[in-house]
């Protein structure tokens, strides 16, 4: 038998493509496994970071499918966003035709590595119908008052006039045309995550067992729960005036209320309200203005690793307790987005705060120490930041931090001048973004009524095709037909929203999307029947990259379209894997760096076999893995001796392998039958607990190497039959080929029974010691009985026992001989 991989890996592919071999059953009494890889986007080319994903996600399908359950394996195509603009702009191709060509000619490379995705499932989220019931969706949230409008400041490039998400701007430039990005206060759609906040913290203990902990931490912290103190800074009576009386007052939160005694000065965000007055009426010098304009310029991401840098508002406000008048500086470390802009400033027991007041040289007061005993530093070189006792604080003076803080938030409370609150890091997501290949906003601004949502029979709100991409601002906008429309509810002309959605929409709820029976598409979102079957998903597989922003929105999407009634489920992946790179000279691969291994080469020269084979062999999946053109070649001459070695198969052996008398056997056939098994019991533990395929593999490979050393046709057949089975998810063309010559496919169906017999020892190995002292070992039937077990022992010791008397005599099964002697 000669392997040749293209004629055996086209034959198999075509066999599954006209048998639908991977398409979902519709019997919902089955058992069921939702196993899905991340959609990728279709940019044009798969690369082997695909081919790793893939091919874990496939190994588990198939594993499933062969033990009998009813296996959803989705594959589809996240195809909405500003790659495809660029490409249009760059090569004057409409980004729709750039787009579907790509996932075109990306299906047929998934194709060729013999992955068994469930096609009749798939979808592109840039499909209309798809984006149909999204605008549904937004639409229902809208109304559930969970989508909103604001203004707020954003990222804005005068030159490709648009909005800008944080991730597409570098180094203070826009990613597109490098030239600088302002802040700008533009409205915008947003989705307020922050309702579900606390609920999508509490739900990751359900996750504890199933989720890398590296993950449930990213998501903690980015949520970011934290209690402290609300209260208000009351202005003073200069400072009203000076602020023509339109700011009394402006609140903050605080975590740290114990330390309210130590507060020297008070910071405001750059955006903050009273700073945009101030600088809109100029009421400072022009060289503070400018100052503060230069970091307004600053997106709030990339003034956390700068220098602490502010300006004196010459304004003030009154401590809540102690009357003092404390000055107001906008400093850029302090965020609009959270706790109101404003903080409450005590160098002496903040890091950051203590640095901001060693640059303007502001006071520095300590109001706790370690114990009671220790007096207040003069001068202090950091901030002390660990629990202690409050000391000059009034009446608070004596108590621990952890006192102090129910204390002084008591105190507040009583006297109607603060609150408890629960704050949270995590945003509202803003979800606005001016460009054209997006899904639209299926929203309608009407002169008469305002900001109303389409009708949900009008939908979709599909995309004009006649568009130029230019790179500078919304071709929406521009066209000179596609915004009239009428108004839904009074019926007079009105303006289509032309901003469109963040794609992070649409991976945010395509998993419930494919777990709608595709003959249902045309009629709902998503089929309830259909999801209380298939969700939640069983084995989620992506990069860890995607941990925190899409993990987040996924499951905070799941808790939205359960409250509204598109589905059951809570949480959206059960067990979730995070693979790692894919690196080459030590580095990701990527085209930047010309160290990039195009799969198409691998599959021409060795098949698609050896490339799964490698990319599940070379690590185990949650760690980084080094490309090595070695292992490859390898990988290749594995499955080539796995393949040619099958010519040792007889029809003698087909007919008894499934009798074999296991007594009956010499060493060698137990040791290489026990080698298989044992393959066979890494193979269920592997794929449904360890993920280590690179372990399995190994086995796999002892395995074959063990049958070479023995003749038994029975042997070698049963062999094979366990061994194809085991590796059909790995190497799938080779094994379907070896099943189909051999064994006939329907072996792939069924789960092979594991057979304890095999692993059962004939001949035990015993430890013998003297007085306690390890002297020899001993070989015997695992049936002998203690007498002959002790001569034998007696017997490999003579020399330690020549002239001894011997006291006592020990046989511990299984284990060893102790001989207790005399002197």
């Amino acid at each position: 038998m000669q392997y040749a991989s293209k004629v055996i890996e086209k034959k198999w592919q075509n066999f599954w493509k006209e048998n639908e071999s991977f398409e979902v059953k519709e019997d919902y009494k089955l058992p069921k496994k939702y196993i899905l890889s991340m959609f990728p986007y279709p940019s044009g080319r798969i690369h082997m970071g695909h081919v790793r994903n893939y091919c874990i996600g496939d190994a588990f399908a198939r594993h499933f499918r062969k033990n009998g359950f009813n296996v959803l394996h989705p594959i589809g195509w996240d195809s909405f966003g500003m790659p495809a603009e660029n490409a249009a702009i760059q090569n004057k191709l409409h980004p729709k035709k750039w787009t579907y060509e790509n996932i075109a000619y990306m299906k047929e490379e998934l194709r060729s590595l013999g992955l068994s995705f469930c096609e009749k499932q798939e979808f592109a989220t840039s499909d209309e119908l798809y984006t149909k019931f999204e605008q549904e969706i937004f639409i229902k949230m809208y109304e559930a008052g969970i989508v909103y409008q604001k203004s707020a400041n954003l990222n804005w490039c005068n030159d490709c006039a648009t909005v800008l998400a944080n991730e597409q701007v570098e180094d203070g430039c826009c990613w597109r045309c490098s030239n600088e990005v302002v802040q700008k206060e533009m409205p915008g759609y947003y989705i307020a995550i922050t309702k579900y906040a606390q609920k999508l913290l509490d739900d990751l203990k359900t996750l504890e067992s199933s989720w890398p902990s590296q993950v449930l931490t990213m998501q903690e912290n980015w949520i970011g729960r934290s209690e402290g103190l609300e209260f208000k800074f009351e202005v003073t009576k200069e400072t009203r005036a000076k602020l023509d009386k339109m700011f009394s007052s402006f609140e903050v939160f605080t975590t740290r209320p114990d330390t309210i005694y130590g507060v020297t000065y008070v910071a405001i965000a750059p955006e903050h309200d009273i700073v945009k007055y101030i600088v809109d009426n100029e009421l400072l010098p022009k060289n503070k203005l400018n100052a503060i304009k230069n970091i307004q310029k600053i997106a709030e991401k990339d003034r956390a690793n700068l220098e602490k840098e502010g300006v004196d508002l010459e304004i003030e406000v009154i401590h809540p307790l102690t009357g003092q008048k404390l000055p107001v500086w906008t400093a850029n470390f302090v965020l609009k987005s959270y706790g109101g802009g404003a903080v409450m400033s005590v160098p002496a027991h903040d890091q950051r705060d203590f640095e901001f007041a060693q640059n303007y040289d502001l006071p520095i007061k300590q109001v706790i120490v370690q114990n009671k005993d220790e007096a207040i530093s003069s001068r202090l070189k950091e901030a002390f930041t660990e629990d202690g006792i409050l000391v000059d604080c009034e009446g608070f003076s004596g108590l621990t931090t952890s006192q102090a803080k129910e204390a002084i938030i008591y105190h507040f409370e009583q006297n109607s001048i603060g609150t408890k609150k629960v704050n949270f890091k995590i945003r509202d997501w803003g979800v606005s973004r001016q460009r054209y290949w997006g899904a639209p906003i299926p929203f309608v601004h009407c002169d008469s009524c305002g900001l109303v949502p389409e009708k949900i029979e009008n939908l979709p709100i599909a995309l004009p095709d006649d568009v130029e991409i230019t790179g500078e601002g919304n071709p929406l906008e521009k066209h000179p037909t596609w915004k009239n429309c009428a108004c839904p509810k009074c019926g007079k002309d009105a303006r289509r929203e032309s901003d469109t959605l963040d794609t992070f929409v649409q991976s945010s709820w395509y998993f419930l999307r494919y777990a709608t029976n595709f003959k249902k598409w045309n009629n709902e979102a998503i089929n309830l029947e259909d999801s209380n079957y298939w969700m939640d998903v069983d084995q989620y597989i992506g990069g860890i990259e995607h941990a925190i922003l899409h993990l987040l929105y996924a499951r905070f999407f799941t808790k939205v379209l359960k409250d509204l009634g598109y589905t059951n489920s809570s949480e959206p992946f059960k067990n979730l894997l995070t693979q790692g790179m894919v690196l080459k000279d030590g580095a990701k691969m990527s085209k930047s760096k010309g160290n990039v291994v195009d799969p198409d080469l691998i599959i021409q020269k060795y098949g698609a076999d050896t490339a799964r084979l490698f990319i599940l062999f070379a690590a185990p999946p949650t760690k980084e893995l080094e490309w090595n053109d070695s292992a490859v070649e390898g990988a290749y001459k594995f499955i080539k001796r796995f393949y040619e070695r099958a010519s040792n198969i007889t029809p003698n052996g087909l007919k008894s392998f499934r009798n074999i008398d296991q007594k009956a056997l010499n060493k060698e056939e137990k040791e290489a039958r026990k080698k298989v098994y044992e393959a066979l019991v890494k193979s269920n533990e592997v794929l449904t607990k360890t993920y280590a395929f690179n372990t399995l593999i190994a086995s796999c490979m002892e395995a074959l190497n063990s049958l070479q050393v023995q003749k038994n046709e029975a042997i070698w057949a049963e062999a094979y039959y366990i061994l194809t089975n085991i590796l059909e998810p790995i190497i799938p063309h080779t094994a379907w080929e070896l099943a189909n010559e051999f064994f006939a496919l329907e072996n792939f169906e069924k789960t092979i029974e594991i057979k304890n017999e095999v692993f059962e020892q004939d001949i035990i190995l015993l430890a013998v010691t003297i007085n306690g002292k390890k002297r020899a070992e001993i070989e015997v039937s695992k049936d002998a009985s203690n007498e002959e077990i002790l001569e034998l022992a007696k017997k490999s010791s003579e020399k330690w026992l020549e002239n001894a008397t011997i006291i006592k005599e020990i046989v511990v099964p299984n284990k060893l001989v102790n001989i207790v002697i005399k002197g």
